[in-house]
């Protein structure tokens, strides 16, 4: 596949004929029946797991994990799955495509997003991340202690984290120059003993005869259209999440040896996938 990314280049989502708009009404009403049916029992059992769980939440990710499974079954996309999630504490690290990606990381294994703090604000997509764990970051170093002691809490806790370091999404085309800031929370004395970062490839399928980048949502690209789009096709594409090796964070010495030995291995998974 020869189209490579470019940040203000995007491709030309198709006309909806009106059978494309049946697909769309009918798996988008399903859709919502799915994501908000399964928040409000999820929202349900944390009343009861909350008090008396506290940061472990033994039940609720499953529903998280039902509701992203089932997902691409209502878009139809395939969802392929290669290796497996690590069982050790710490962290996952994946290069960022879609909003997709958030379904897509989700459906295997029971993880918890770091975002910035401004999607908390977002409507409907700031609720859903709330109520499924969301950790939120600001780009403030007054307070960066304070983040440094809630990653060690909930990472303690048996939480896997789950962050972009690429700090952008992409057309799924390239992995992008991991950035190292969030890296550096686990080196801390108090955790690189105890802590791996698994590396994850994220790769999109389009759907036959589709522009290949026609998953991807990046830049300024309306979010409502690029829904639209992906309810619409007769033949959707899928998704391929690929599951690396996990690396151990005391074999590094620091942030920065770590996230280029995560970048590589994403960017190893990512290419031969894409080939």
């Amino acid at each position: 596949m020869s189209v490579r990314w470019e940040s203000t280049s995007h491709p030309d989502m198709p006309a909806f004929g009106l059978m494309s708009w049946l697909r769309i009404c009918v798996r988008a009403t399903a859709l919502a029946i799915l994501v908000f049916g399964g928040l409000a029992v999820l929202l349900l059992c944390r009343l009861v797991e909350r008090p008396l769980c506290g940061l472990h939440r033994p039940v609720t990710p499953h529903i998280t994990c039902f509701v992203c499974r089932n997902a691409f079954r209502i878009m139809g996309m395939r969802l392929t799955v290669s290796g497996a999630p690590m069982a050790m504490r710490g962290a996952v690290v994946a290069n960022h495509t879609s909003w997709l990606d958030i379904f897509a990381l989700n459906a295997v294994k029971r993880i918890y997003f770091v975002s910035k703090s401004e999607v908390a604000h977002w409507p409907g997509i700031g609720w859903l991340a709330r109520a499924t764990g969301t950790v939120f970051i600001e780009r403030n170093p007054a307070r960066a202690r304070q983040q440094t002691d809630l990653f060690q809490q909930r990472l303690l806790a048996g939480h896997k984290l789950l962050f972009f370091p690429e700090g952008t999404s992409t057309d799924g085309f390239q992995v992008l120059p991991f950035k190292t800031t969030l890296f550096q929370a686990f080196l801390m004395p108090t955790l690189r003993e105890q802590l791996h970062i698994q590396p994850v490839a994220v790769i999109y399928r389009a759907p036959q005869g589709a522009d290949p980048r026609y998953y991807g949502w990046w830049g300024d690209m309306d979010f409502g259209t690029h829904l639209l789009a992906t309810l619409a096709p007769a033949r959707p594409g899928g998704v391929e999440v690929i599951y690396g090796m996990p690396l151990r964070v005391a074999d590094f010495a620091d942030r920065k040896a770590l996230a280029a030995a995560c970048e590589a291995a994403v960017r190893a998974a990512h290419n031969t996938a894409i080939v």
